[in-house]
């Protein structure tokens, strides 16, 4: 497989990311949380309410 660069970039700035939280997968989650909050982009969800008003997740087949 060859290197890509773009990939390696990626891969770079995650573990960089990663290492300012102390690989903390939680504390990763929420920066990320913040992050996509604060830039105004619309964000999917793979929630919706049922017929009983309760919030249900959309399972994988």
């Amino acid at each position: 497989m060859r290197n890509d660069m773009i990939i390696e970039k990626i891969r770079e700035e995650r573990e960089k990311h990663a290492a300012q939280f102390g690989y903390n997968i939680r504390a990763i989650i929420d920066s990320l949380k913040k992050q996509e909050q604060q830039s105004g982009r619309p964000v999917v969800s793979f929630s919706y309410i049922s017929d009983d008003n309760s919030l249900q997740q959309y399972q994988k087949a």
